[in-house]
C-alpha cells in the first residue's frame, strides 16, 4: 500500500464511513457533547423523513445515496432511538424495478420491500416506507418484549431475482443503528460489508482503510451478504459480545472477544476506543478463513497520533 494513503484516504462517503443521520446537534448537545465527557443518545419519539436515490455506478456497480449522483457502497448509516419513525421515500432511477428492505425494525406488509409483497419502486418511479422502532415494554402475559435497538442493516429484494440477489451483489446495500436511550454515542461509524469476496464491493487486496486518532471513541457495523461464511477479525483491539460491543461494569459477564463468525445477512457492530492498549499503529482487519484473507479479504483501521502521523510501518498487501 502507497504510504500516501495514511493521508489521502479520508473517512468520507459509504467506502469508508457512511454517511449518519443522526440525532439534531442540539439533542447531542443537551446528552453532553463536550470536554472529553461521553455523549449519550437522547429519548426517542420523533417522526423523520429521508430520501434515498438508487443510482447506477461505474464498473456496473449500484449504490444508495441522499442526493442524485451522491450515491456510495455502503448506502448511507441511518441511526434512530428506540421510538422514532422513519419515513423513507427510495427514488429509483435505475432502469430496472428496485425495491428497500430493513432488518431489525417494525413495518407491515406494504413497507417489506420486496417483489412478491408488490412493494417494489418500478424503473424511474418512487415509493414511500415506513419503518418504525420501539423499545422494551411488558406484554399483557407478563413477558417482554424485546426493544429495536441494535445494528440492523437495509438492502434491495427485487434486482435480479424475488431475493434481490442481483441488487446486493452490485452493492445496493447499507446500515442501520438503532440506539436505546442512553447509549454511549461514538465520535465516528465505520460500516464494513463481506459480500462474497469484496469488501465494500471492492476488489480483494484493494479493501478500504479507515483512519483514527488515538482516543477516539470509533464504531464498527460489520454487515455480511452473498453466499460465503467470514469471520471479522480486528487486530490490536477488542470488544463485549453483546448489543453495543461495551462492558456494563467489571463485573459484566459478556465475553471479550476480537475475532467473530459472520454468515449472509448477519450484521453486528461494537465500539472501541482506538489505540487504547496498542497505540497508534496501522492495525489490520480481515476475515480470519485463511483463503479468504489470502484473496485480499484485507484492510487497515491506521490509527494516528494526535499530530496526525502513524508509527514507521507501511502496511503491504501480497
Amino acid at each position: 500500500m502507497d504510504r500516501r494513503s495514511f493521508n489521502r484516504r479520508m473517512l468520507v462517503g459509504g467506502a469508508a464511513v457512511a454517511t449518519s443521520l443522526s440525532q439534531a446537534p442540539e439533542a447531542a448537545d443537551a446528552a453532553g457533547a463536550v470536554g472529553g465527557r461521553v455523549r449519550r443518545a437522547p429519548a426517542g419519539g420523533r417522526v423523520r423523513h429521508l430520501r434515498l436515490y438508487a443510482e447506477r455506478l461505474p464498473g456496473g456497480r449500484t449504490g444508495y445515496g441522499l442526493a442524485r449522483g451522491k450515491a456510495t457502497i455502503p448506502g448511507p448509516l441511518i441511526e434512530l432511538i428506540e421510538g422514532d419513525t422513519l419515513h423513507v421515500e427510495l427514488v429509483n432511477t435505475l432502469d430496472v424495478a428496485a425495491g428497500l428492505h430493513v432488518h431489525g425494525l417494525d413495518y407491515d406488509i406494504a413497507n417489506d420491500g420486496t417483489r412478491v409483497t408488490r412493494s417494489a419502486v418500478k424503473p424511474g418511479g418512487t415509493r414511500l416506507y415506513t419503518w418504525r422502532t420501539h423499545a422494551p415494554a411488558l406484554r399483557a402475559d407478563g413477558t417482554w418484549r424485546e426493544g429495536s435497538a441494535g445494528y440492523w442493516h437495509y438492502h434491495d429484494h427485487v434486482i435480479g431475482t424475488e431475493h434481490g440477489t442481483g441488487g446486493v451483489r452490485r452493492g445496493l446495500y447499507g446500515p442501520v443503528v438503532v440506539r436505546r436511550a442512553g447509549d454511549i454515542l461514538p465520535d465516528r461509524t465505520i460500516t464494513v460489508v463481506f459480500n462474497d469476496m469484496k469488501i465494500n464491493n471492492q476488489l480483494g487486496h484493494a479493501g478500504p482503510d479507515f483512519e483514527a486518532t488515538v482516543g477516539d471513541r470509533v464504531e464498527f457495523v460489520m454487515i455480511t451478504h452473498g453466499n460465503e461464511y467470514h469471520t471479522f477479525h480486528l487486530h490490536g483491539h477488542r470488544w463485549a459480545d453483546n448489543r453495543t460491543g461495551l462492558v456494563t461494569g467489571a463485573h459484566d459477564p459478556s465475553p471479550v472477544i476480537d475475532n467473530r463468525i459472520v454468515g449472509p445477512g448477519d450484521s453486528f457492530g461494537f465500539q472501541v476506543i482506538a489505540g487504547e492498549s496498542g497505540g497508534a499503529g496501522a492495525w489490520m482487519y480481515h476475515c480470519h478463513v485463511q483463503r479468504h484473507a489470502d484473496r485480499g479479504m484485507a484492510g487497515w483501521f491506521l490509527v494516528k497520533r494526535p499530530d496526525g502521523t502513524i508509527p514507521a510501518h507501511e502496511p503491504h498487501r501480497h
